[in-house]
């Protein structure tokens, strides 16, 4: 008879525990969905006040905490589109404030350019204003476009592109540039090849890569661009012959307005590299570059295969 009260009794026991394991792991899911969902929501930036409840449980506790993060990130985004919009304001006022006197300027300098002055340092004197003045609207320019980048106010659309096009359109300005001093321009691309990019971004990023490399590389010399599909990325290599640059610098060339001490006599504010830089990292994209000093330069682009999560 004890025999038997002992067996039902574990019985029971084990009754009972399962009963709890089970509606412990019910509560777990429950719980796991209601906070998968919960965070879907807030990702997406919808409201959360459905999942609120009465209890003291863990959830409800958690679901407060939710509830105050997701407040004070709806402030603080706010708060970041205001100030977006500030700057914006303000860059679009410093365009607008410099574009018409550099006009101005520009065009009184191609006044006396036209009196046709016999006088040699008078020509040069001039000759060297309208260069300067090109260069001061050339860097209002990259200041402007490079704080639209860095605030978000401009933003870049990828999708499915030939590649050979936009390379083609980035070749193609460089190339009176290049035939002044003479340079060698080679290609090696699939014309069919779709690549996911934003063109007009993305030839930019190209241009300022291949500016640098005639800037930089003697007369007579050569670039090569090829691209090479990879598993995740699609590199575009843009090599030259031209002066090289010290491992010890190569880290500091894509940083706002670097110049190399010794090319302070060539044109340029030193922001392309930065902006290619940029404008790359907007497309899960990156840049390196592969030289030493007096043996060319070789710079690769990483344009990604297919669209990374955010």
């Amino acid at each position: 008879m004890v025999e038997k009260v002992i067996i039902c009794f574990c019985l029971l026991a084990v009754f009972l525990m399962r009963r709890r394991n089970q509606k412990l792991k019910s509560d777990i899911y429950t719980f796991g969905m209601q906070l998968e969902q919960c965070l879907d929501l807030l990702i997406s930036g919808e409201n959360i006040e459905s999942f609120s409840g009465i209890d003291d449980s863990l959830w409800n506790k958690i679901y407060e905490k939710l509830r105050k993060l997701h407040r004070i990130w709806k402030q603080q985004n706010q708060k970041s589109k205001k100030e977006k919009e500030q700057v914006k304001e303000l860059i679009s006022d410093i365009s607008h404030q410099t574009k018409t006197p550099i006009a101005n300027i520009k065009m009184y300098l191609e006044i006396l350019e036209q009196e046709r002055s016999k006088d040699l340092f008078e020509k040069e004197f001039l000759k060297k204003l309208k260069g300067q003045a090109e260069k001061l609207d050339f860097l209002m320019q990259s200041m402007v476009e490079m704080s639209r980048l860095e605030t978000g106010i401009i933003e870049v659309h990828q999708e499915e592109n030939f590649l050979y096009e936009t390379l083609g359109q980035a070749v193609a300005a460089i190339v009176p540039a290049a035939e002044k001093k003479k340079i060698h321009l080679y290609v090696e691309c699939e014309e069919q090849m779709k690549v996911l990019h934003d063109k007009k971004w993305t030839e930019e990023a190209i241009f300022n890569v291949l500016d640098n490399a005639v800037k930089y590389t003697d007369y007579g010399g050569k670039i090569k661009i090829k691209v090479i599909r990879q598993e995740f990325f699609t590199q575009i290599s843009i090599c030259d012959t031209g002066k090289g640059i010290a491992p010890e610098r190569q880290a500091q060339i894509f940083s706002r307005f670097y110049r190399e001490p010794e090319v302070h006599n060539q044109e340029g504010v030193g922001v392309g590299l930065y902006l290619t830089r940029k404008i790359l990292t907007l497309q899960k994209g990156y840049i390196e570059v592969r030289s030493e000093k007096g043996k060319g330069a070789d710079f690769r682009i990483y344009l990604p295969n297919k669209l990374w999560d955010k």
